[in-house]
């Protein structure tokens, strides 16, 4: 079974709507026959994987000793990392493809190194080269933004884009997303 992992905030409950989003997210990628990995705690991370399961899928959560939390109820399989970067290697490991939530230094950390794993030949090998990664606008295309700066600042006037920006696809919706992610995988690019 193919597997998404995805990145988000631990912070928000149940009753936002972010949360609802990305509990939906969860469901409609095990309805599409995606399994769902993601950090294993509360907010963002619990609601993709409640989506997950109650939509029938298998969950991971990779969890970090760093922290005394257990995982949420919604995830099956803990995948216990002594440390946060064996954790974010894990993370990135386990992904055929990558969705990122809205989220803080911690989802921009992910962000930003399965980004540059992709992005860089050597470390792309140990991911298993480039693979989906899609982030949700309008959250994220501020950062997306910023960084397409570095096309100016190297190239001046000159129109082409760098590489890197190709690597990463915003998305607006839920259902953009899946969509997405089943269309990469149906190519078998990935």
């Amino acid at each position: 079974m193919k597997t998404v992992t995805i990145f988000g905030s631990s912070i928000p409950g149940e009753s936002t709507e972010v949360y609802q989003q990305a509990q939906q997210l969860g469901w409609r990628l095990a309805e599409a026959g995606f399994a769902v990995c993601n950090g294993g705690y509360g907010g963002l991370m619990e609601a993709s994987a409640r989506g997950a399961r109650e939509s029938g899928s298998h969950t991971i959560g990779v969890t970090c000793d760093v922290w005394t939390g257990t995982p949420n109820r919604w995830i099956v399989e803990e995948v216990r990392t002594a440390t946060f970067m064996e954790r974010l290697l894990t993370l990135i490991e386990r992904g055929d493809s990558y969705i990122v939530l809205p989220g803080g230094t911690g989802t921009l950390a992910e962000l930003a190194l399965v980004w540059e794993m992709m992005n860089k030949t050597s470390l792309s090998r140990s991911v298993g080269g480039r693979k989906p990664l899609l982030v949700m606008a309008p959250y994220w295309q501020p950062v997306i933004e910023c960084l397409e700066q570095e096309v100016k600042l190297a190239l001046g006037s000159n129109k082409t884009r760098m590489p890197a920006m190709d690597i990463v696809t915003m998305v607006h919706t839920v259902d953009e997303a899946v969509s997405h992610v089943v269309k990469e995988m149906q190519a078998g690019s990935h």
